[in-house]
């Protein structure tokens, strides 16, 4: 074995500590593991960010950062196995974007960060403390590196324009929906204006008919009355 550089060492290094950390993450959503929600949870997370459906989209994330994770400790198919990384990493930070740069802030600064890492092991190649370099680079040549980072770039292309295209779809839906709850009120708030116009002309002509019975009615005036005054004249046998 050809001695080993400082280089071979650092990349062993940052095979380890990304590829860990991306197999770790991966066992999160595929099992769960590591305070992680499992296919199912991660499932439903997928489709809010608008990758539908979400169950294959969660199953890719998960074999694609637990696999590709391991593989890039063990330096196994580096530059297919860091391209697809890369890839996941890429479309997760699209993913956050709307939240800016910072992790803090719900951002993209880390998958980003794991992205390029990826990026830079696919191109540069795992060294020689690897199993490619123990299989005479057979799984990790320049042309393989070339055609992965090829595939995988156009993979992320596909899987962001249906993510744009479902989201778009979504945004459609809910504005529909929202203004046919709007019309649904409108109409609400007419019908209650039309009852209350109803109930207030009704009232009115209870009014009126009131008013004209009261008016057409005759005076009743008691016998032996006259001009609402009781009379007092005597009838004519009382005379003397």
């Amino acid at each position: 074995m050809a001695a080993v550089s400082r280089s071979d060492i650092a990349r062993l290094v940052l095979r380890v500590g990304v590829g860990g950390i991306l197999a770790a993450h991966g066992a999160q959503k595929l099992f769960g593991w590591f305070g992680g929600h499992g296919v199912t949870g991660t499932a439903k997370a997928m489709e809010a960010m608008g990758f539908k459906p979400g169950k294959p989209s969660a199953l890719a994330a998960g074999i694609s950062e637990t696999a590709g994770g391991a593989m890039l400790v063990l330096g196994l198919a580096t530059p297919a196995t860091g391209a697809a990384t890369a890839s996941t990493m890429a479309v997760a930070a699209t993913a956050h974007g709307p939240k800016g740069l910072f992790a803090s802030n719900g951002g993209y600064e880390y998958p980003a960060v794991l992205g390029l890492c990826s990026a830079a092991l696919a191109i540069a190649g795992p060294g020689k403390i690897s199993l490619d370099h123990a299989l005479n680079y057979r799984l990790s040549n320049k042309p393989a590196a070339i055609l992965s980072l090829v595939a995988t770039a156009a993979t992320t292309a596909m899987v962001l324009r249906r993510r744009q295209t479902a989201l778009a779809a979504t945004a459609e839906a809910e504005a529909a929906a929202e203004a046919a709850e709007a019309s649904a009120a409108k109409a609400e708030t007419a019908a209650t204006s039309a009852d209350r116009s109803a109930v207030e002309a009704a009232a009115s002509a209870t009014e009126a008919t009131t008013a004209s019975i009261t008016t057409d009615s005759p005076d009743i005036t008691t016998p032996g009355t006259a001009n609402g005054k009781a009379s007092t004249q005597l009838p004519p046998a009382a005379k003397s």
